[in-house]
Order: structure tokens, then C-alpha cells, then sequence
């Protein structure tokens, strides 16, 4: 296996499996060197729990890379998942600038609403920073919501393969990974595009909707590529992996709030093995 150092940069919701609660292990159980930089601190996620307590990092970070620049410290590859304020955002854009390794990758998750809406605190100032933090990735992997504000599209609930068409041309990416595409009644799915090639992988869809998925699926995606799995391949160990994670938990209604991930670890390690 390969062993690469990537950098997360998100949010830790210290209770809720998400954002870096679950890019890390998902990270190192992928067997890499992974580093990490909270943009913020949150006593819970924000779906379910009522207000969370929040700190923000934002006079913190410029200090954070700064140092691991003066070391000449350089990542194989950086994940963006939730920054939750546009000074985060900048701050990202000036690690990629600056310690992206030569060959490096760079994978944002825009994560900033779901079913048509914007999560709290966000607006459309922070939408555009987001764009522009998109044009400096390799990958994207928005969701329905996020690629339609993206482009400024009028969000559409009822998914059709026109729509989702649209979508993907009016993102005008070099590589998205569109998620949440399934067209089939109890199906959903990933779209990737890179180029003009064009692969949809679906999969029944397993129980209801769970916090924190699409932050699993980056990491998966993430940790799969840099072990050497194309981009297709990639998306299809991401996706089955989430599903793994979700079927762990529809059984256990206490356990709201996210999903059991890693119970599911062991058969991610055999799937990258193969």
C-alpha cells in the first residue's frame, strides 16, 4: 500500500461523526500519514443537537501553515471539507498555493447546504468564495444543492438525467464527482465526469438520510485514490463503503445523529487490498 501525507481541513464537531471526526480515522485506516487543520470547533453538528457551542480558528490558521512552511513541510494531498467562514477559505487557498507537493492533489467537498437550502450562517458571500476556492481544486464533489448554487441554478428537487446534465456542464470542472444521483425509485448514486468521459455507479439506496455521509465518502474517495485506485474505482469503494457504514446503523434508532463508520472500517482495508 501506499503511504502519502494528506492534509484535512474542516471543522471538528466534537460529537455527531462528521467532518474530521471521520476524515481521520477514515484517513489512516486508508494507511496514510494524516495532518490536520481545524478551522473551527463545534460542541456538536448542527442537525439535531439545537445551537452548538462554536470557536473559531480563523486568527489562528495564517500562524498554523506558516510554521509547517518554514519547515518545508509539503502534502501529497489536501482535503477540504466544511471551513465555515470565507477568512477559513482564504486561508486554504493560501495552503494550496504554497504547500501543495509537486505532484499533489487537491479534493474539496463544498460543503454549505443540502436540499435546496444553504446550512445556517452560510450566505452567498460565502458560496462565491467557495467557487472560487473550486477552481483550485483537481476534484470537486458537490452535492445536488451545492453544484446548482455553484452555478447558479435554480435548485430542483425532482432529479432528472437533463438536470443533472446541466449541472455538470454549467460546473464547467476538469473533475466532479457529483453525488446523490440516482434516477431509479430506491436508488442513488455518484456521477463522475472528468474531461468528456462520463460514469454514473448507483446502488439501492439503504435507509433514510444520515449526518456526516458525504464527509465520509470525501474521505473514502481520498484515501482510495492516494492509494493508487483511479478515479472510478475510487468513487465505487467510497460509495459502497457509505453504504456499508449506513446498513450498520438502520437498525439502532438511538443512533440519529450519524452513522456506525467503523464498525465498516475492516471491510474498506480488505476492499483497498484487493
Amino acid at each position: 500500500m501506499e503511504y502519502k501525507r494528506i492534509l484535512t481541513i474542516q471543522d471538528i464537531s466534537c460529537v455527531g461523526q462528521c467532518s474530521m471526526t471521520v476524515a481521520l480515522p477514515v484517513l489512516s485506516a486508508c494507511g496514510h500519514e494524516t495532518c490536520i487543520l481545524p478551522t473551527a470547533l463545534l460542541s456538536t453538528h448542527t442537525g439535531g443537537f439545537g445551537k452548538p457551542h462554536v470557536v473559531y480558528f480563523d486568527e489562528a490558521l495564517e500562524g498554523m501553515w506558516r510554521h509547517w512552511q518554514e519547515n518545508e513541510i509539503a502534502f501529497d494531498a489536501i482535503l477540504v471539507g466544511y471551513l465555515g467562514s470565507t477568512g477559513a477559505i482564504r486561508m486554504t487557498e493560501e495552503i494550496i498555493d504554497h504547500l501543495r507537493a509537486y505532484d499533489g492533489v487537491v479534493i474539496v467537498d463544498p460543503v454549505f447546504g443540502d436540499h435546496g437550502k444553504l446550512y445556517s450562517g452560510f450566505d452567498g458571500a460565502y458560496v462565491q468564495a467557495m467557487k472560487g476556492l473550486c477552481q483550485k481544486a483537481d476534484i470537486i464533489i458537490p452535492n445536488i444543492t451545492e453544484a446548482a448554487m455553484l452555478c447558479g441554478l435554480h435548485y430542483q428537487e425532482q432529479l432528472t438525467e437533463e438536470y443533472t446534465q446541466k449541472l455538470l456542464t454549467e460546473l464547467n470542472h476538469p473533475c466532479v464527482i457529483l453525488t446523490g444521483t440516482g434516477f431509479e425509485p430506491g436508488t442513488t448514486g455518484a456521477t463522475l465526469r472528468e474531461g468528456e468521459r462520463q460514469i454514473l455507479y448507483t446502488h439501492p439506496k439503504v435507509g433514510k438520510n444520515c449526518h456526516g455521509t458525504g464527509d465520509l465518502f470525501a474521505a473514502c474517495f481520498t484515501g482510495a485514490l492516494m492509494q493508487g485506485k483511479s478515479n472510478e474505482k475510487a468513487v465505487q469503494i467510497a460509495a459502497d463503503f457509505v453504504c456499508s457504514a449506513i446498513r450498520k446503523t438502520v437498525e439502532a434508532p438511538v443512533h440519529w445523529y450519524g452513522v456506525k463508520f467503523e464498525q465498516a472500517l475492516p471491510e474498506l482495508i480488505r476492499r483497498l487490498q484487493e
